[in-house]
Formats: structure tokens, C-alpha cells, sequence
């Protein structure tokens, strides 16, 4: 009997680290120094990054759903119709 080991190599796109170069201001890179603690530079940088991505992300959202709901105020005939095939409908079942 044959024993066989197979080895699985699992890539995952936020495992891969890509090196970029990239220009600093001194100030910025000043203060990623000192804030950085324990860790490298790089994972700063990368930390920083992800939260100003999602701080975006939220702004945009709040963005829309402030465009979304400033729709027209006086929109009380489309309200009314809304409101009367809902009771239609509730009423046929």
C-alpha cells in the first residue's frame, strides 16, 4: 500500500500582498512612524487605507440614501394610490 500526501496551495486575494511604490509627504509619513507601534510601516499603511475605503464607502451610502429619501414631499396623490391597492389587495385575501 501507497501512501500519498497531496498538498493544497489556497490563494486568496486578501492573503496576496501586491508592492507598490508610492510618495509620501514627510508629515504623513512622520506621523506613520510614530503611530505605527509593533508593527511594520506597511501594515499601517495598509490598515489606514482599508479604513479610509470604508469611511468612503459609508459617506457615499449616506450620499444616496440622503438622495433617495429628499424625493418630492408632495408626492400625496402617489402615496394615496399606493395606499388604496394596498387595502385592495389585503381586502382580496
Amino acid at each position: 500500500m501507497e501512501l500519498v500526501i497531496v498538498y493544497v496551495i489556497y490563494y486568496h486575494v486578501n492573503y496576496m500582498r501586491i508592492p507598490k511604490t508610492i510618495t509620501l509627504e514627510e508629515s504623513i509619513l512622520a506621523d506613520l512612524e510614530r503611530s505605527r507601534g509593533s508593527r511594520s510601516t506597511s501594515e499601517r499603511v495598509n490598515e489606514l487605507l482599508k479604513l479610509a475605503l470604508e469611511h468612503e464607502a459609508r459617506a457615499n451610502l449616506d450620499r444616496e440614501a440622503a438622495m433617495f429619501y429628499s424625493g418630492n414631499r408632495n408626492d400625496r396623490a402617489e402615496r394615496r394610490a399606493f395606499q388604496k391597492a394596498s387595502l385592495r389587495s389585503l381586502e382580496r385575501d
